[in-house]
């Protein structure tokens, strides 16, 4: 009998978005591909204000059914070449538990970036047709192509983490290589480097002698800028990578801030219906927009991130479909190290130093010691069960020491609460309290 990985694929779901997909993503190329003479007869469907966005969903649906069904497909194929490990949370641990794939980030990485160069066409439709060449808009398709070049850089070296476990202090700049192709083509095309200063700080800076950097209330940081959009993806991917332990964790955390982002895009953009807006009493309901100011190259820009975003959440929302937890486990509980062997030099030097001025209290204890299957310090003043504390300083130890054990799904669903709330904090200092820092309308 064949092993089979994940939940079972949802056949009638699949057999639902399949078609509502290819839907979306024909609907806007049939007045570009059927000739003239079709398109006066044929009752076609009506083109929205953004085609290409309508596709995009498209692909987006497909990305979550190829997600769905490409785990449990590839799974076995991991397995049987190497790519497998044991959850160590789980019964039977290291020795005995069930063999699971590992790396089929790889998977899903791969089916995204193909949607998305399936994709190219699309937002440059509205030009296979009576536009000249010199038209092309040369920059947005260098920015888009630029964009996938780094997710494929990211991903062969994300999959190289996973073949040879590349230490910590190795894999940091991995997002750093990846970033370069968007850093230059950014550079190319005169991206912005100025960046609007809160209130009172334009003073402050004057009277530190500082005024000639300032341009209003705006300074431009020149290289500065460089070397935080050079931090920022190192940030944002280790983030999320450094977030590990329970099933779902990292990939519920992706899945809401690309959701996040992507709500955060749809409010620039033109789309909105009037009686909604009417309803709500926000906005400008004649065009469809809740921003008011919220056009021009504000409205591409978020487009284009949009482009990434939709498909984003689809293969998050796929995966997470097979990377969730299983019922029949049991609770989870913050790790514990016991060195069987000398620690490495270096670790021994250091823990001396910190029990010579009394920081630490170390003992040494037989291998075979009872105190090696779980070291453990009794409070009487706390309940049986109870975590006291945890030195391993995660938002999942912060939660179980704080709410106690849980069970793997709960505590899954509590690191994305955790991550819902901190996106409803960026929204309200976004367009709540920035107005009150910076003045007027922020963009």
């Amino acid at each position: 009998m064949t092993q089979t990985y994940g939940h079972p694929p949802p056949v009638l779901l699949t057999a639902t978005l399949v078609p509502i997909s290819l839907l979306l993503i024909a609907n806007p190329l049939l007045p570009i591909l059927l000739p003239p003479a079709l398109t006066d007869i044929l009752p076609l469907p009506h083109q929205p204000t953004l085609p290409a966005l309508q596709a995009n969903i498209g692909f987006a649906l497909l990305a979550f059914v190829g997600a769905v069904w490409t785990v449990p497909q590839i799974g076995g194929s991991f397995v049987g070449k190497g790519l497998k490990g044991r959850d160590l949370l789980k019964p039977g641990g290291r020795t005995s538990g069930p063999w699971v794939p590992e790396s089929l980030g790889l998977p899903c990485a791969s089916w995204y970036i193909a949607l998305m160069m399936l994709f190219i066409p699309f937002p440059f439709s509205h030009l296979f047709k009576g536009e000249a060449l010199e038209q092309f808009p040369q920059r947005e398709l260098t920015l888009y192509l630029s964009s996938l070049l780094s997710l494929l850089t990211a991903t062969l070296l994300g999959f190289i983490d996973d073949l040879f476990d590349i230490r910590w202090r190795h894999k940091l700049p991995i997002p750093i290589i990846a970033a370069v192709p968007t850093l230059l083509v950014y550079y190319s095309v005169g991206g912005v480097t100025s960046v609007v200063l809160p209130k009172g700080v334009t003073g402050w800076l004057q009277s530190t002698g500082l005024g000639w950097w300032i341009d209003g209330n705006v300074v431009d940081l020149g290289p500065i800028y460089y070397l935080y959009l050079i931090l920022l993806p190192t940030f944002t991917t280790n983030s999320i990578n450094i977030l590990a332990g329970i099933n779902g964790v990292e990939v519920t955390q992706a899945l809401i801030i690309a959701f996040s982002v992507a709500f955060n895009d749809l409010l620039y953009l033109p789309i909105w219906p009037e009686a909604f807006l009417r309803l709500i009493n926000v906005g400008n309901p004649n065009e469809g927009r809740i921003l008011e100011w919220a056009a021009g190259e504000v409205v591409d820009r978020h487009l284009m991130s949009l482009y990434f975003m939709a498909p984003l959440v689809g293969v998050c929302a796929g995966f997470l479909w097979h990377n969730w937890y299983d019922p029949d486990n049991g609770l989870l509980n913050p790790s514990r190290v016991v060195f069987e062997k000398p620690p490495p030099v270096r670790t021994r030097v250091t823990l001396q130093i910190l029990e010579v001025f009394g920081l630490v209290k170390l003992e040494r204890i037989p291998v075979r010691s009872e105190l090696t299957k779980g070291s453990h310090e009794e409070h009487s003043s706390h309940e049986a069960g109870q975590i006291i504390s945890s030195t391993n300083l995660t938002i999942i130890n912060f939660l179980l020491v704080h709410f106690g054990p849980m069970h793997e799904r709960s505590l899954c669903m509590t690191v994305g609460a955790v991550q819902v709330a901190c996106s409803g904090i960026a929204f309200g200092i976004r367009y709540g309290v920035g107005a009150w820092f910076y003045g007027g309308e922020r963009r």
